[in-house]
């Protein structure tokens, strides 16, 4: 397989799109490295994943932070010898009015969702060149990079960063051979699915809202060694969502 003993880290792993990345990975017969701030959850997933015969290690991260970021990289090294692929998948949100959003909330969505794709990159790439210089970086950007609901600034203007950001670093590092894209998901329900109303499916040219493993499925390709000849792409995964156009009646 393809992806038969890579060494895949994921941020943000413990629950939702993280998770179901970490777990395809898994099944694909990669080596997870699981990064979360929720050490409970985070070592809950990893456990869940070695029950059904993956090989996952969790590693408690707070990406706000440097050092753990540093510290997360040092694991994944010295748990595998390697590593061969990053998701930058940690991100948070906040629905808040411009004008009553505060200067430290801005800058800790902007430090949790850009500044830790920035460092996470850089981190890993020192990995990846050690060992041949080859390897595939993911950042998950939203389509909100794209389109927007009132009260989301800080959210969207980070997730248009990723996107720059995403380009930027893939230009930087391809003389090193190291592949950095970003995928931009659009409704994923991480929930209850079986709760979802039918307009809520027909908003979606496909027919449907999309699911963690449709995001796992666009990384698998993104992550594949052989497409070295994709890199610096931003993959809309949304059902379409964001060209249907909608007008009130």
């Amino acid at each position: 397989m393809a992806y038969q003993d890579l060494v895949v880290v994921v941020t943000g792993a413990a629950q939702g799109i993280g998770y179901g990345v970490a777990k395809a990975f898994a099944d694909q017969g990669a080596r997870l490295v699981m990064g979360d701030l929720n050490e409970e959850q985070g070592a809950a997933a990893a456990a869940a994943i070695r029950n059904e015969g993956g090989q996952a290690v969790f590693i408690p991260c707070d990406v706000r932070k440097e050092d753990d970021i540093k510290q997360l990289m040092k694991s994944a090294e010295e748990e595998y010898g390697r590593i061969d692929v990053l998701i930058n998948n940690a991100g948070v949100s906040r629905w808040k009015s411009p004008f009553d959003l505060s200067v430290d909330e801005w800058d800790d969505i902007l430090n949790t969702n850009v500044r830790s794709c920035f460092l996470a990159t850089r981190e890993a790439a020192l990995y990846m060149k050690k060992h041949g210089g080859t390897g595939a970086v993911i950042n998950m950007a939203s389509t909100r990079a794209l389109m927007s609901e009132p009260d989301t600034e800080a959210y969207a203007a980070s997730k248009g960063a990723i996107v720059a950001l995403t380009h930027a670093m893939a230009v930087s590092l391809g003389s090193d051979g190291i592949r950095v894209n970003c995928i931009s998901p659009g409704w994923i329900e991480t929930q209850n699915y079986e709760s979802l109303q039918k307009t809520d499916h027909e908003q979606h040219p496909a027919g449907r809202v999309g699911k963690p493993d449709d995001i796992a499925r666009a990384c698998l390709y993104l992550a594949d060694p052989d497409n070295t000849f994709v890199t610096g792409t931003h993959l809309v995964v949304d059902g379409g969502m964001t060209r249907k156009m909608i007008y009130e009646p």
